[in-house]
């Protein structure tokens, strides 16, 4: 009953990083509720799995430095104040064992997402695109916003085994 009880906790962060790059994608918003429901469920997700609580105050740590960061990619218009808040809330589950996985893997999936929407956006890709979903339509619009919350998921979920909470099992 405790190992289902702890598999259930830990896959609170890839349902929620997920739900928030596909809320980002087909919205180009992310709500408040999803990092916040992520800042809530890590102590209880870290106390349930027996995580030593220096360990917490580090994930919690590197949490705040990433919020830091965020809110001055918020400044320079480089992210959004959701973007901000996801990259904050995933780098406190992922502490310092996942943060360096976490920030180059984000930044290269940031790249490739900007270089393919650069691509859909082009005029010759739109002439002979067919047409879809209201969202997609959007996503193709030049000059519209980029989701970062996927390429933010893409580096939380690949940095995810190497995090305390994974190593600590």
């Amino acid at each position: 009953m405790i190992h289902a009880l702890q598999t259930l906790l830990l896959l609170i962060f890839p349902a929620l990083v997920i739900a928030a790059a596909v809320r980002d994608l087909t919205s180009f918003t992310i709500p408040n509720t999803l990092p916040l429901a992520l800042i809530v469920a890590f102590p209880v997700a870290a106390l349930a799995l027996g995580l030593p609580l220096s360990a917490i105050g580090l994930g919690f740590a590197v949490g705040a430095a990433a919020l830091v960061v965020g809110m001055g990619m918020f400044a320079a218009r480089w992210i959004g104040g959701g973007d901000a808040k996801l990259f904050a809330a995933a780098a406190l589950w992922l502490g310092l064992p996942g943060l360096m996985t976490y920030l180059l893997i984000t930044g290269v999936a940031g790249g490739v997402l900007a270089v393919s929407l650069l691509a859909l956006r082009s005029t010759p890709v739109r002439a002979v695109m067919p047409a879809g979903p209201a969202w997609f339509a959007r996503l193709a619009q030049p000059g519209e916003n980029v989701p970062y919350g996927v390429a933010i998921a893409v580096g939380a979920l690949a940095a995810f085994p190497a995090t305390a909470l994974l190593a600590h099992l």
